[in-house]
């Protein structure tokens, strides 16, 4: 059943419906034609204007297909209800089901509000009672955004705005208590608010971002907080900059909840106010898609944060790992000649700077790569590779790495090896009779003898 082909569509079968329920995922041919099999009334369920609560209920998984002409056909109040039963078991939920209970949230909204765009504004006026802290979160799980907006006042959501924050907001009503928090707060949000906007946060501009008095480092930490949701990159970037240009210096989990990626976005002035003690408690930075400037000021600053450690190469190497992009040959060298095995990663070592990488030896090569060393035969068409390998002898590679690396360069021509000039210049040794040794004993010459 799940594998029908899109032209083949679902026949008009209870029992064949119910196995669709067991399908991981509909296609949009799939969806289609379910939609138009439920609107033909020609199923169990009846006519989609028929459905109520339980109806809803009974489609199970197929509800997540159902489309905008088929919802707008079902009775406001059977989605009402279908909403109310959704949000409350939406905080007892696993994150997956929550994705898929948001989605039927935003769905329903959706036709809630092509219902409502039908209303003359001149007739919008608040139909429910008064909104306290009693049943705010009643109001929020119930009412419509239109209704929310007239009804709720901007004193008692800020009252009670981390209680409202909990519950399961579709954008149409986040959007709604955005605003109410602006209304109550014109001169702009004071700074120990800030924290307190969780989900809500994510929907300022950059522009608004930028007059927020972020200067606490507990503000910022909670405005990271992933519970608010996910940040976009551009707005990442306006709360960092905006807490730095205030005075403000961040810490280790705050560069953890950046991440290396937004991190490397941040202007080399912006880094250079990274304190290296932020960087010894920030955990594994993915710096890779840093400027080399920016990896070499973030190395500087990591070889401060773990200089204790240098007398233990091991676990120097380490934590100093993800920040080796930006090394100097001279620090590189010193790792490969610690007099332990390093065994540096191939990864890491192509994101060397390969400027730095080609002052390295062969013998620093092999120190440093230790026992992935055979690896590097796979990476000798990496750029950085092919400029070393064509740097050093090929008799070095061969006899030192042995690993096949091919392209060094060749002997010079018409040149003895070592070995032969050292014995074309070795003397001819005399033999030794027992009257030499007794000379060589005694101080006299030995008579020669016939």
């Amino acid at each position: 059943v799940c594998d029908l082909e899109p032209g083949t569509g679902p026949a008009p079968d209870p029992k064949l419906l119910d196995e669709l329920k067991l399908c991981p995922a509909l296609t949009g041919a799939q969806r289609d034609a379910l939609n138009a099999l439920l609107l033909s009334g020609h199923t169990a369920y009846g006519d989609p204007s028929s459905w109520d609560l339980q109806t809803l209920q009974d489609l199970g998984p197929l509800v997540l297909a159902l489309n905008q002409t088929t919802l707008s056909l079902v009775a406001e109040a059977a989605r009402e209800d279908f909403r109310r039963s959704i949000k409350a078991t939406y905080i007892s939920q696993g994150h997956p089901q929550r994705e898929k209970s948001l989605t039927l949230l935003r769905a329903l909204a959706a036709a809630s509000a092509a219902s409502h765009a039908r209303l003359k504004r001149s007739t919008a006026r608040c139909q429910s009672k008064p909104i306290t802290a009693s049943n705010i979160s009643e109001a929020i799980l119930f009412l419509s955004p239109e209704q929310l907006d007239l009804c709720l006042s901007s004193d008692v959501l800020i009252e009670n705005l981390e209680a409202v924050l909990v519950l399961p907001n579709p954008l149409e009503v986040s959007q709604v208590l955005k605003r109410k928090v602006d209304e109550f707060f014109p001169e702009g949000i004071p700074e120990e608010q800030l924290r307190r906007l969780g989900q809500l946060s994510r929907l300022y501009s950059e522009q608004e971002i930028s007059e927020w008095p972020l200067k606490s480092s507990e503000t910022l930490s909670a405005l990271l907080s992933p519970s608010g949701g996910q940040w976009e990159d551009a707005q990442v970037q306006q709360l960092l900059s905006r807490y730095l240009a205030l005075g403000g210096s961040l810490t280790g989990p705050q560069l953890r909840e950046v991440g290396g990626r937004r991190l490397c976005k941040l202007q080399e002035g912006q880094l250079q106010q990274i304190p290296a003690a932020a960087i010894r408690t920030a955990g594994q930075l993915n710096i890779s898609s840093c400027s080399q400037a920016k990896k070499e000021q973030l190395y500087g600053k990591a070889r401060e944060a773990f200089c204790s450690l240098a007398s233990t190469p091991g676990p120097y190497y380490c934590q100093i790992r993800p920040y080796l992009g930006g090394a100097p040959a001279e620090d590189l060298k010193d790792l490969a000649n610690a007099g332990v095995a390093i065994n540096m990663d191939l990864d890491t070592f192509l994101a060397l700077n390969p400027q730095e990488l080609q002052k390295l030896s062969v013998s620093d090569v092999k120190n440093l790569l230790g026992e992935n060393l055979p690896l590097l035969k796979e990476a000798e068409q990496e750029p950085s590779v092919v400029s070393w390998v064509q740097r050093q002898s090929q008799r070095e590679l061969d006899c030192v790495l042995g690993i096949g690396l091919q392209g060094g360069l060749p002997e010079p021509t018409g040149t003895a090896s070592p070995a032969a000039t050292s014995l074309a210049t070795v003397p001819t040794p005399v033999p030794t009779t027992s009257a030499s040794v007794t000379s060589l004993a005694t101080g006299t010459s030995p008579v020669p003898t016939s």
